[in-house]
């Protein structure tokens, strides 16, 4: 057995559930977005660890002689490391594991602003294969309203810097981020962002507060909150909207009420009809209880 030294609380993609949390960072170097409360406790102040903290945590795990085919990159943006120290973070992890299928990591738009194609190119050469990128919105309006720090132009760019040097995409939006007032220009401008970046992946999530909303509400004071049908519809119009080639398209995160799964565009009329009956007849389909939904 190994032991991690991890600053809890961890938090992972639910796809990643079969891989080695590696924490090379604690918290958030941003820490910023209202609707975000994942970061928030003291003990996860941003910091990141040393290489030797991290190089003895993975000879760790190889003495124990754990199998280890994936790695996840904790916490909140490993990504905002240097181009330097993530090199050297996947040397030593290519070392420990030469076996190893993939490493990811969540990353932040500004976190590819200081890399060059050529340095992200050589990262993905080393193991890094796949960023789970939160955009949450397309509208220049809803991200300045709850303190994303991010433009259209600037989750554009960091989208197609991602794709040029050979790294997966898998995006995460929020449904209901800009409420009632601001619905209609969250979905079209964030369709619009997904159709021109063409995402691998396309995962929804819906905006929660479990600590209150006050946080939220202190930056985006007229928010107006939508019920879960309104909420539906907003997701319904999404997808109407996307364009999209060959995107794997996700909303079994536990937040959401409808679990819906497929490929894009094959799968796009079936989701939609999924969404028109869950708008328009709730009782005949299967949907997550209350009680399951969650972060």
């Amino acid at each position: 057995m190994f032991n991690l030294n991890y600053i809890e609380p961890v938090f992972r993609p639910p796809s990643e559930w079969q891989s080695l949390i590696l924490q090379v960072t604690n918290g958030c170097s941003w820490n910023e977005c209202t609707y975000c409360e994942m970061y928030q406790d003291t003990q996860k102040q941003f910091n990141f660890k040393s290489e030797t903290e991290i190089s003895q945590e993975l000879q760790s795990i190889k003495q124990s002689g754990t199998q280890v085919k994936r790695i996840f990159l904790a916490d909140g943006d490993a990504m905002t490391l240097s181009y330097r120290r993530l090199e050297l973070i996947l040397q030593q992890i290519n070392q420990v594991f030469p076996e190893l299928q993939r490493v990811t990591a969540y990353c932040l738009p500004r976190n590819v602003s200081n890399k060059t194609v050529s340095e992200l190119a050589d990262l993905r050469e080393k193991g890094l294969s796949m960023v789970y990128v939160g955009i949450e919105s397309g509208s220049d309006e809803v991200l300045a309203r709850v303190k994303k720090g991010e433009t259209y132009l600037s989750s554009k760019n960091a989208l197609q810097k991602l794709h040029d040097a050979g790294i997966k995409t898998s995006v995460m939006v929020l449904n209901g981020l800009g409420g009632q007032t601001l619905s209609q220009q969250h979905v079209s401008d964030t369709a619009a962002l997904m159709n021109e970046t063409q995402p691998h992946y396309l995962s929804t999530l819906v905006v929660s507060f479990p600590r209150g909303e006050a946080r939220f509400r202190n930056a985006f004071p007229d928010y107006v909150a939508m019920n879960r049908t309104e909420l539906f519809s907003e997701l319904h119009d999404f997808i109407a909207q996307l364009s999209l080639q060959r995107t794997i398209f996700r909303s079994d995160h536990a937040s959401n009420w409808l679990p819906l799964k497929g490929t894009l565009p094959k799968d796009q009329q079936a989701m939609l009809a999924n969404l028109k009956m869950a708008i328009d007849s709730p009782e005949s389909i299967n949907l997550r209880p209350e009680y399951m939904r969650g972060l």
